[in-house]
């Protein structure tokens, strides 16, 4: 009996249309094609057939493998892929890349020499990490990638995810002639990506490219989705292994079954019974033992495990070494991981190479495309369950000499080091490389990565307290997003501070630090107690020490009173005054001061506003000026001088568009939400504020959102018990996070819903906090919304006097300031008064007043409340009116005219409501009035009458 000599490498079987649908969208490029499907069932394989039928014809390609951890360096899987396309900075010096491209020195240290220089680094998150994308797909394309496949995409990191997205999206530029010495233009780039979707966790950016189709011009897109085999297919996979000699249909039904048609699964287990002589040659055919003795591992990780036992210990030292590595390796590099006797010597010893032949014989390791003499697993899986199988302390063993090795090549691959020193279990070596990854990370822009890398090392339990210090500093603050795991960051910096191992300056540097991630999150309550304990430390030194202080300044933070705050303003300003500050600092800090004062109501901030002017001559400028035209057009609008506000915010988005600051852009477009409510553009609003409650990561643009829809709702109906609950959570959080406009606004309009429902008491319960912090901080530019239902509320139950009391000190808080909305909202108060106190001529022409008012700011909807409350003032008058005319009789109203009008287009109550800014009771009951004077009963007889009158 002869055995077989050993399975080959089985065909590629069962494929045929999805290798079509891969290889005709590759040919017309761009392409986008994902392949997807579990562990083991082909993916890579394709990759591999359709790159051998479109590459040799077609565009160069680039294959990246995203390992099956998290990669500490930067875009590190498509970097080692690069640097195997270019491995000399000579070659890459002639590639005609743009001073983009200087941001990519940190991630390529070899090619110093034929880079550009370095730009100005970036404090936006979003700018650098999108400056650096953009420079990486430069490199590609000035590199001839016409096919760029990664596989495994499931285990990518955020910045490699991040650059897929940014090149799925580049549309397909005309290509001009190429001036003489200028390099052609980078050809369109497809790109090839495999994943296993069981693995995409549900806010992985991957669903972004995996659920949308490219809808731009000339992208072809394919989608395949592998399944498994059928069972004629397997019989002709496992016939490919076994001299293409035929299989019956019994044998292949039942390995059909037992191993689900996953193609790799199929192949471990034909190898295995072959190693066992399940399957013998014998007479020139094969002979294959009864099928109920032969025992199918459920698992690849059985299989291999089985198959692994039976080689040498030798040759499972060389797989330990393989599956260790993760990357293709040289046979001495092997044995060196492995541990393998000779593998030091500069001349192969053989035991190494036995040991290696031995491992390459059992198929679980193959000669790699990336280069000759390269070796690595088949599969990942076998990897796997090869690394799974050893002892932990062989596995350390093994790691540590994979990172003694790595040390010594150039570049040292700072990524690998730092998971081979993590795995071998030194801290301290870990921590070392780790740190390194973080600033390669923040020199080449990439906030996020660092952001997770520090906070890897500052959450480590072994790392001594007096070593965060240092990494705190580090840590970029405004990438501390949705994408921040801001809960355990917060936590392990204050685990820190509760040591007895900080100096007084290092404690203030990490208690500053968390207070400026608290505060960039809008937790300005939790942020302005850290800042102030972190004050008795600050030496008064450096930037940071006159940022803590310029923010302490804000009304935003603390319970103190304005001159607390105006205090700590001055402060700043002094120690400003004589401190060396870059331009962009000054200029930080003349924005926080100007912000201040004009949350403070201060007049001089108006001032001050105009002397910040429109540098944008280096990155960081440009970020304090976009800063600039939000925070003061913020302020603008809170003031009522909304025309400024829209023209400040405006800008604010063109510079952060221009700048690629993604973060102050979608502030500014929360904030023109706010603006565009006040202002009565309501058109798609609702739309809009949906949008941004349900994607903006930041807390104060989700509350801000939410909170637009929610006043657009009280607007247009009556309310109900989940309107009230939803301004009750707005109220509740933002009073929580010490974000005073949004609490004061969410507790006016939900005082407002209450009072409307006849309950003034609970209105008055309401505004009672909203107006104790008023008054307490004199910042009565901020009542427009709350004085005027808490004077409401208080006239509803009588206690006039109080009312009176809080009219006066409103006018005398605003004596001296020019604020429209807030001297608005006076005169409604005012005319709130008048009203309560019966005076009802007196009344009606002050709701006129108030009606002009808030017309000149634009506000359509107090205006269109304040002509309403005027009417109502004028029918509670009749009988006592001096002069004018009473009433319209049986004519109709101008303002039922209005509603007539509507009517007979076709609208609804709830949309006349909007279109008018009045709310939905109104309008029906000035409807139920047109109709009585014409005596119908139903909307269409109105219209039917009205148009019969002549009445347009």
């Amino acid at each position: 009996m002869q055995r077989s000599s050993g399975p080959d490498g089985p065909r590629f079987v069962g494929r045929d249309a999805e290798l079509r649908r891969v290889t005709e969208a590759l040919r017309r490029r761009p392409a986008l094609v994902l392949v997807e499907g579990e562990a083991g069932i082909g993916k890579s394989r394709l990759v591999r057939e359709a790159l051998a039928e479109v590459v040799p014809q077609g565009p160069r390609p680039l294959v990246a493998v995203c390992p099956p951890y998290r990669e500490a360096l930067t875009l590190g899987p498509i970097v080692d892929a690069a640097r195997q396309a270019a491995p000399s900075g000579a070659e890459v010096a002639g590639l005609g890349l743009s001073a983009l491209a200087g941001t990519l020195r940190p991630l390529f240290p070899e090619w110093a020499d034929g880079l550009p220089p370095a730009p100005e680094p970036l404090a936006d998150a979003g700018a650098a990490r999108h400056r650096l994308i953009r420079a990486f797909a430069e490199l590609l394309g000035r590199l001839g990638t016409g096919i760029l496949v990664v596989e495994d995409v499931h285990w990518a990191d955020e910045a490699t995810l991040e650059l897929l997205l940014f090149l799925a999206a580049q549309q397909p530029q005309p290509q001009m002639p190429p001036r003489r010495q200028v390099p052609p233009p980078p050809l369109p780039l497809s790109l090839m990506l495999t994943y296993r979707p069981e693995e995409v966790t549900a806010d992985s950016l991957l669903l972004r490219l995996s659920s949308r189709v490219p809808t731009g011009a000339g992208i072809s897109h394919a989608r395949v989705d592998l399944g498994a085999l059928a069972v004629a297919d397997t019989a002709e996979l496992v016939s490919s292994m076994l001299d293409d000699e035929q299989v019956s249909a019994a044998f292949a039904a039942f390995l059909h079954e037992r191993t689900a048609g996953v193609p790799l699964v199929l192949e471990e287990c034909v190898r295995l019974m072959r190693d066992r002589a399940d399957i013998v040659r014998r007479d020139g055919e094969w002979v294959r033992r009864t099928l109920g003795e032969i025992a199918v591992p459920p698992t690849i990780r059985d299989a291999v495990t089985e198959r692994v036992a039976r080689l040498g210990a030798d040759a499972q030292r060389v797989l330990l070494a393989a599956a260790v590595l993760g990357d293709p390796a040289d046979e001495r590099t092997l044995g060196a991981v492995g541990g393998l006797a000779g593998a030091e010597s500069s001349v192969l010893a053989p035991v190494v190479a036995a040991a290696v032949s031995s491992a390459l014989l059992s198929g679980l390791l193959v000669e790699d495309a990336s280069g000759p003499g390269r070796i690595a697993f088949r599969h990942a899986l076998a990897a796997r369950a090869v690394y799974d199988r050893v002892p932990p302390a062989e596995r350390r063993a093994a790691h540590r000499r994979a990172a003694a090795l790595l040390e010594t090549a150039r570049p040292r691959r700072i990524g690998r080091l730092a998971h081979h020193f993590r795995e071998a279990g030194e801290t301290a070596r870990w921590c070392e490389y780790t740190e390194q990854a973080a600033d390669v990370a923040l020199a080449s822009g990439d906030h996020l990565t660092a952001v997770t890398l520090l906070h890897q090392l500052i959450t480590e339990p072994l790392l001594p307290a007096e070593a965060v210090a240092p990494l705190v500093r580090k840590m970029p603050f405004l990438s501390f997003t949705g994408y921040a795991r801001r809960a355990e960051a917060v936590a392990a910096l204050r685990a820190v501070l509760e040591t007895d191992r900080l100096g007084p300056r290092d404690r203030a540097d990490v208690r500053g630090q968390l207070g400026r991630v608290l505060f960039s999150l809008g937790d300005y309550a939790a942020a302005a107690v850290e800042l102030e304990l972190a004050v008795p430390d600050l030496g008064e030194g450096t930037f940071v020490d006159a940022w803590a202080m310029t923010v302490l300044g804000l009304p935003w933070v603390g319970p103190w009173p304005a001159t607390t705050h105006l205090r700590w303003l001055d402060r700043a300003q002094r120690f400003a005054a004589g401190a060396e500050l870059a331009p962009h600092e000054r200029m930080c800090l003349l924005v926080n001061r100007a912000t201040a004062l004009l949350e403070l109501g201060e007049e001089s901030g108006w001032a001050l506003a105009e002397e910040l002017g429109d540098d944008e001559s280096t990155p960081q400028l440009a970020v304090e000026r976009a800063r600039a035209e939000l925070n003061i057009g913020d302020a603008a609008m809170r003031w009522g001088r909304y025309t400024e506000a829209r023209a400040r915010l405006t800008r604010a988005v063109d510079v952060a568009g221009r700048q690629d600051l993604e973060m102050v852009r979608i502030m500014t477009l929360v904030t023109l939400l706010r603006l565009d409510y006040l202002t009565g553009a309501w058109q798609g609003l609702a739309e809009r504020a949906e949008h941004w409650a349900g994607t903006a990561d930041v807390p104060v643009c989700r509350l801000e959102a939410l909170l637009v829809g929610a006043q657009l709702r009280l607007a247009t109906t009556e309310g109900d018990g989940q309107l009230e609950e939803l301004l009750r959570t707005i109220r509740e959080d933002s009073e929580r996070r010490g974000i005073i406009a949004l609490w004061l606004e969410s507790a006016a309009a939900h005082a407002r819903l209450r009072l409307s429902a006849g309950d003034a008491e609970e209105a008055l319960a309401l505004t009672e906090d909203s107006v104790r912090l008023i008054t307490g901080k004199s910042m009565w530019v901020w009542a427009t919304e709350t004085a005027p239902v808490r004077v409401a509320a208080l006239t509803a139950v009588g206690r006039r006097t109080e009312a009176e009391q809080f009219v006066a000190a409103f006018e005398e808080g605003l004596r001296g300031r020019h604020a429209p909305a807030a001297q608005s909202a006076l005169e409604e108060c005012r005319a709130l008064s008048a009203e309560g106190r019966g005076e009802f001529e007196a009344a009606a022409q002050a709701w006129g007043e108030v009606a002009r008012a808030w017309s000149r700011l634009p506000r359509p909807h107090e205006e269109a409340r304040a002509r309403e409350a005027a009417e109502r003032c004028v029918r509670a008058a009749r009988g006592v009116w001096r002069g004018g005319r009473r009433g319209y009789g049986s004519r109709l109203s101008p303002r039922e005219l209005e509603v007539v009008r509507l009517v007979r287009q076709g609208m609804t109550n709830r949309q006349i409501a909007v279109e008018l800014s009045r709310s939905p009771s109104t309008v029906a009951a000035q409807l139920k009035s047109a109709m009585r004077k014409y005596g119908v009963t139903s909307r269409t007889a109105l219209a039917v009458s009205v148009t019969q009158a002549g009445l347009d």
